[in-house]
């Protein structure tokens, strides 16, 4: 089995519908019949060639002229699929790869610009000018389109078994952490450890929380408090860590969390244990939360609005 790695969001959606047009040659680039325009860094036509369907995993950085829209930075990700929904544009080209081979495609801007809305363009595009996108590819591996069915097909059959012993999971971190609460028709239990005397949790009221999330052999995926990122080691530079703000009943948090806090009073502290079905369900979220997967929230509620 090829190595898990993850899907690179490099203007997928607008590459769905791109449609090259061939504005005349580009200094060092060749132009194919569909207009796209291409050129090789490194060949190696003896590696393996990408085929309708294939995952191609590699490395790439997008440009719109000179800026740098997304990079994956030197790390090999799951770059794109060889699908024919890219049309008369990078469609073409990628099927002229090898593995190992380095190369730049160029889109003209303006053929994409036809098929969104202006604000969905780059900032600076001008109709006309001639801008284009720039696709660097530096393609290191592939997953055929049979190993994509048979990876689906794994995947698939860890879900159904994560599903079929998701209750016993609960069971059991309910049974070795005495916790002696009783689950509400759904299987959420709410565990009480502190609580307030502020303003009560309901719908349409802004609440503001400290939470950190928890999957149930320990591990923290995601935290408000920033020594519990730390400790999980999710711990991110970029973020501010500080009290989650929502309003409450307007969906934009899962259910299990929102069923959990309705009715409780400010400066309370709980523990939710979340089954799926309140929580991502057969979907999960990223790589992080699979399908099928309870959760445990610690939350303390800091103000209610």
């Amino acid at each position: 089995m090829k190595r898990q790695v993850k899907i690179a969001t490099l203007l997928v959606a607008g590459m769905t519908i791109l449609s090259a047009c061939n504005n005349g040659g580009m200094s060092g680039f060749k132009t194919t019949d569909g207009g796209l325009h291409y050129r090789f860094d490194k060949q190696n036509k003896d590696g393996q060639q990408v085929q309708e369907g294939d995952v191609l995993v590699g490395e790439m950085t997008l440009k719109f002229d000179t800026t740098v829209l997304a990079s994956t930075n030197g790390h090999a990700e799951r770059i794109l699929q060889a699908s024919p929904s890219f049309g008369g544009g990078l469609y073409e080209g990628l099927l002229m790869m090898h593995v190992g081979d380095q190369a730049t495609f160029a889109v003209e801007a303006d053929s994409l610009a036809k098929f969104v809305q202006p604000d969905q363009m780059p900032q600076g595009y001008e109709k006309g000018k001639g801008m284009k996108f720039y696709y660097e590819v530096n393609l290191q591996e592939i997953i055929t389109k049979e190993e994509l069915e048979q990876e689906r097909a794994n995947f698939m059959a860890q879900a159904q078994q994560r599903q079929a012993e998701e209750p016993n999971d609960i069971a059991n971190y309910v049974k070795e952490n005495n916790i002696n609460a009783r689950p509400n028709a759904d299987g959420l239990y709410v565990i009480v450890k502190k609580k307030g005397n502020g303003p009560k949790v309901a719908t349409g009221k802004e609440v503001a929380v400290n939470y950190t999330g928890r999957l149930l052999d320990g591990t923290i995926f995601d935290s408000s408090v920033e020594s519990d990122a730390r400790t999980g080691e999710i711990y991110d530079a970029r973020r501010n860590y500080e009290p989650l703000t929502y309003v409450q009943g307007r969906g934009q948090l899962i259910r299990g969390w929102e069923q959990g806090v309705e009715g409780q009073p400010a400066g309370s502290q709980l523990q939710l244990i979340i089954p799926s079905a309140l929580g991502y369900g057969p979907r999960g979220a990223g790589e992080k939360i699979p399908p099928y997967t309870p959760l445990v929230f610690d939350i303390e509620i800091v103000s209610v609005k």
